[in-house]
């Protein structure tokens, strides 16, 4: 694979083309970045963005990882001391998970969000964002809670993290697009560069196949997990045998999330997938490409129960050093 199809494997989105082609052309000391609001527990949405930071190291480039303390203080998400404590435990499972700890620099906002220059900044897009451009670029972050003023604030810093981080690339999943869309648009008018902006994609809900895979609604997998837990819930999944569902009776579309967990999560980290089968029912299955997987569901030659009860084994490889990571800081 060449540094390009790397760096923009499995991205819903590059923006641009051109400008990630000539950074793909060379790599070496560049620096993309991913903020997470500290929440403690990594699940799976956090790992499918750090699969592409681990491509992004791979492919040559420095990692920042922005624990986004003073975003999530504004997002009324807790103390300083709270939020402290558990982007610790992020930072421990973020390498455990596998990204490389020489090459990944973690740096708290309030680090630089609270110096002066980058407050003048944030107070002259302030003036220059009108609250109907801001709330559009929080809306999918946000959700359904009542817009608060930190709400029009916090997206504006997203925009100034990506300058003031010194970074080439911005990476987030395709909830940020507009925040990256207005970062584009507002960074040139206070002098500085645009930069290039790769989305990673949404996995559905996990029981349904509709809409997204998310921790405050319905079920995720997270490094809590314990292998039953895993077992469990990837056994309880919406797996039709296709890759392209009918929607549903209402009308609404759907996706099949066991081949998308096996898309975006089990074939970036393994070079073979084995699906183990007793011998009167075929035997072993071995996958080297997400595509000859999904073409066999569809065919009937892998059965949607052997596909998900190897999901589960491969995923719980996976999380399970960041399991015993959080036990460990738990004693």
């Amino acid at each position: 694979m060449d540094t390009y199809d790397l760096i923009t494997q499995n991205a819903e989105e590059v923006v641009t083309d051109e400008e990630v082609r000539e950074l793909a052309a060379d790599p070496g000391g560049k620096r993309a970045y991913v903020g997470y609001e500290p929440s403690g527990v990594l699940h799976l949405g956090h790992l499918l963005t750090a699969n592409k930071l681990i491509d992004l190291q791979e492919a040559g480039m420095e990692v920042v990882v922005l624990l986004a303390d003073v975003h999530a203080y504004l997002n009324g998400k807790g103390t300083f001391e709270e939020i402290r404590d558990t982007a610790e435990q992020m930072k421990a499972q973020f390498i455990a998970y596998g990204l490389d700890e020489e090459s990944t620099e973690f740096v708290y906002g309030s680090e630089f969000q609270l110096d002066e220059e980058y407050t003048l900044d944030l107070h002259e897009l302030e003036l220059s964002t009108t609250m109907n451009r801001a709330q559009r670029a929080m809306a999918e972050i946000q959700g359904d809670e009542t817009a608060k003023v930190s709400h029009l604030v916090y997206p504006l810093m997203q925009t100034l993290d990506i300058e003031y981080l010194d970074l080439d690339l911005a990476v987030g999943g395709l909830d940020q697009r507009k925040v990256h869309m207005l970062a584009r648009e507002k960074l040139p008018e206070v002098d500085y560069e645009v930069r290039p902006a790769l989305h990673t994609p949404i996995v559905a809900d996990l029981t349904s196949g509709e809409g997204k895979m998310s921790s405050s609604e319905g079920i995720t997998i997270s490094m809590e997990d314990s292998t039953e837990d895993v077992e469990e819930k990837v056994n309880s999944a919406y797996c039709p045998p296709t890759r392209d569902p009918e929607p549903d009776e209402d009308g609404n579309e759907r996706e099949n999330p066991v081949l998308e967990l096996f898309e975006y999560h089990v074939f970036p980290r393994f070079e073979e997938i084995v699906v183990e089968r007793p011998e009167k029912y075929g035997g072993d299955l071995t996958y080297e490409t997400y595509e000859s997987l999904a073409a066999d569901l569809e065919s009937g030659e892998l059965h949607p129960a052997d596909a998900k009860g190897t999901l589960a084994s491969y995923l719980d490889e996976l999380i399970a050093p960041g399991r015993e990571k959080l036990r460990e800081l738990r004693g």
